[in-house]
């Protein structure tokens, strides 16, 4: 193998009479200066690549070959997809880097165990996480190297960080953690929030404020990929999606929701912080949560005479999401402190109703959640909990759709300025991949799930325009008539 100095995937060749060949074979080499940047860092956690076509596969095995060379069978890496299927495709790319240069590969995404040994017995296992609890299979292993491509399809760091504690080694080895992924996917959110959020640009190193480690951020575009044909590239790109999901794809915008679930959203349903008249209705919604977090939202309806806001349309004033703060992990406060946190909040205020997630009735052997939470003084109505439509009737999805689409270039939703949890994970929720007309659930979709049970209680249609009822084949209505009267009369 070449020293790590060279930056190259190669392995000398030996001839049948023990004589080398003419030179090493190369069967990788960094194309770029992202990965070569990939190739040269010493950062504990390194976010690489943000866009599509910046060579992240290849990059993560080059450094695995590097990492491997330079410390042999002392070398232990774990490679991390979400599926099977996502998996077995990064393990054949390793096949066609790895096995010329003699290392051993056994496996297949079909029978799993996929394994690669090098030739100086450094190894590289395969592994996909479907369920977040299979990273408790590899409690209690050691790697020096842990890879997780297209972290974006995890709707939670949890596993992720599971794994980052098999990094050890008992010889001294340095241990690493690399993920690659791109805007979009369920988890968008807390990759936007841990790498992207602190220095959109890159190339900064951020320490964690809790554990002290170190993390950066190694921006790849198309553009940096001089070994594929960039132009067919971005072409094919084009024609697979929207103009805001290729600007996501090629330039890593991660402001750009790729497959948004409400591409209605906009700046148009963010207002300004002010406090709702007295007279104009309020009501209160939530969705409950513990290891998850739950969201509670305020709402006014407005009476179209002031703000600016058409009539009937619902304003959510004030919001309450029960998040440590890291992305989709809750508090897990009990059914009374959530209770007394609510009442806190909206005393002095005169609510009409609460509207709440229907599984806070469910009774398992003793008093329910809701029937907790009556006894603190705080009372909820089992909200309509119909995501989709069926036999005819709006599902929720809908009525929450209809709002943010309002009438006439004006919506009859929006939110304060203020509820910034709900403008962090409305526009980034994501359709279902086996339900498209439903959104997916391993997202954070706690606020969207308590609003839509808001909107649902108030639902809202668009005023269909009055149009007189068809008439029988060859009928003339009279006002026809009249009108073309009037005409022959002018002219």
């Amino acid at each position: 193998m070449a020293t790590p100095s060279s930056q190259s995937t190669t392995q000398s060749t030996t001839l049948p009479d023990g004589s080398s060949g003419r030179g090493p074979v190369v069967t990788w080499a960094p194309v770029s200066g992202p990965q070569r940047a990939l190739l040269a860092c010493n950062v504990f956690e390194v976010f690489f690549g943000g866009a599509r076509g910046g060579g992240k596969t290849d990059g993560v095995l080059g450094e695995w070959a590097m990492h491997a060379d330079a410390h042999g069978i002392n070398a232990v890496g774990l490679m991390v997809r979400r599926t099977a299927k996502q998996l077995g495709e990064t393990f054949e790319r390793a096949r066609a880097i790895f096995a010329p240069l003699g290392a051993h590969l056994v496996g297949s995404a079909e029978g799993g165990s996929m394994r690669v040994t090098m030739p100086n017995g450094a190894r590289l296992v395969f592994a996909h996480l479907e369920r977040d609890a299979d990273a408790e299979n590899h409690q209690g292993a050691s790697y020096t190297r842990v890879y997780v491509e297209e972290a974006g399809n995890f709707p939670s760091p949890a596993p992720i960080f599971r794994l980052m504690a098999t990094l050890r080694s008992g010889a001294g080895v340095p241990c690493r953690i690399r993920l690659t992924g791109n805007p979009g996917g369920p988890g968008h959110h807390w990759l936007k929030a841990r790498y992207i959020d602190p220095a959109p640009l890159g190339w900064q190193v951020i320490a964690d404020p809790d554990s002290g480690r170190q993390r950066v951020f190694i921006p790849s575009r198309v553009q940096d990929n001089t070994k594929i044909d960039q132009a067919s590239y971005i072409a094919n790109l084009r024609q697979s999606g929207s103009p805001e999901l290729v600007r996501a794809w090629l330039e890593g915008d991660w402001s750009v929701i790729a497959g948004a679930f409400f591409p209605e959203w906009g700046p148009q349903h963010i207002v300004p912080p002010f406090t709702p008249p007295e007279h104009w209705l309020r009501f209160r919604s939530m969705d409950w949560g513990s290891a998850r977090p739950f969201a509670v939202g305020w709402w006014a309806q407005a009476d179209g005479s002031t703000h600016g806001l058409p009539k009937g349309a619902l304003v959510k004033y004030r919001e309450w999401y029960g998040s440590t703060g890291e992305p989709n992990v809750g508090l897990r406060l009990t059914a009374e402190e959530v209770a007394d946190g609510v009442k806190v909040r909206e005393a002095g205020e005169t609510l009409a109703y609460g509207v709440a997630d229907p599984a806070i009735f469910s009774s398992d052997g003793g008093p329910s959640i809701a029937e907790r939470m009556f006894g603190r003084g705080v009372i909820w109505r089992r909200a309509d909990n119909a995501r989709v439509s069926r036999q005819g009737a709006l599902g929720g999805w809908d009525v929450f759709r209809q709002r943010l689409k309002g009438e006439d270039g004006r919506p009859m939703a929006y939110w304060m300025a203020t509820c910034r949890d709900a403008i962090r994970t409305i526009p980034a929720m994501q359709h279902d991949d086996a339900r498209p007309e439903d959104m997916d659930t391993e997202g954070e979709d706690h606020v969207a799930d308590a609003d839509r049970y808001a909107f649902v209680s108030r639902p809202w249609m668009p005023v269909a325009e009055d149009k007189p009822p068809p008439l029988p084949p060859g009928a003339i209505r009279v006002s026809s008539l009249s009108e073309a009267s009037g005409k022959r009369a002018r002219l």
